[in-house]
């Protein structure tokens, strides 16, 4: 995505590294202090929430203090807080820290405005385009369901997409808009290349049947445009994804994301600043 491109090599500067550490940290901190008391918790939760009528009266901090609010009350708030957190962390090395900060505040943005039009949001479905994002780019990847059963993150993935799905329709009017924008951030990153590999392959397949079945009908037969290949190449020993397809390259955080290493040199290099 050329715009993509564009924005980072002009703002790249001022992204902010390890964003998810310092997101999971706090929302860690606010579960421990929540826990103190049932009236501390109502209170706690009762300013950072994202409600338009509040901010409206001037209370502007819960812009930002809804993304800080822990995914839950119980104890499984620790694992789903590591799971955010190894999510997020994979993503920004493989994108570098401006493409996921980018990622992660248009989800906050998509929020913000699902708010403003239906009164309140939460960030769950923020937290589920990350999760939604490594599913795609990592989808064979196990995660211990119940600490005991190994599944692939694309099945859960699939089941997170359900979810959203029967929240469209079935839910109230506040979840519907928060549950539609929620894919906004997912549909922009990832739009363009399902479009690609699944739907447009799929769609112009069809036409092409249609039109040997109805030969007195000519249909102007669409085929998919040629795959252009993105190579990796890293920077400390010039290995490249066409030589090894399946070793990961990603960015170093430390060096930005202007150059790519391989997962031999990512953590072992010659830092550039």
């Amino acid at each position: 995505m050329n715009w993509i491109y564009r924005l980072e090599q002009k703002y790249s500067r001022f992204a902010i590294r390890g964003l998810i550490k310092y997101i999971v940290i706090a929302a860690a901190f606010i579960f421990v202090v929540v826990n103190l008391s049932l009236k501390l918790a109502l209170i706690v939760y009762d300013m950072l929430t994202l409600n338009r009528d509040m901010i409206l009266q001037g209370q502007v901090w819960r812009l930002i203090t809804f993304i800080f609010i822990p995914p839950g009350s119980s104890i499984f708030v620790i694992f789903a807080l590591y799971i955010l957190y190894i999510f997020g962390s994979s993503l920004e090395n493989i994108w570098g820290s401006f493409r996921f900060n980018l990622y992660y505040f248009i989800g906050v943005l998509s929020a913000i405005i699902s708010a403003f039009i239906a009164g309140s949001a939460s960030n769950v479905y923020l937290n589920l385009s990350i999760f939604l994002a490594f599913a795609y780019l990592y989808p064979d990847f196990k995660l211990l369901l119940f600490f005991i059963i190994p599944v692939k993150v694309k099945y859960l993935a699939w089941f997170n997409v359900f979810f959203v799905v029967l929240t469209v329709i079935f839910d109230s009017i506040e979840n519907k808009i928060a549950a539609v924008l929620s894919l906004s951030n997912f549909i922009i990153f990832f739009g363009g290349d399902l479009w690609k590999k699944q739907i447009y392959p799929k769609a112009s397949g069809f036409i092409s049947v249609y039109s040997k079945k109805r030969k007195r009908r000519k249909f102007k037969v669409i085929t998919p445009p040629k795959k252009i290949e993105f190579v990796h190449k890293c920077r400390e020993c010039g290995k490249t994804s066409r030589e090894f397809p399946n070793m990961f390259f990603g960015y170093c955080k430390i060096c930005g994301s202007d150059y790519e290493y391989c997962q031999e040199h990512i953590n072992n290099h010659k830092h550039t600043t």
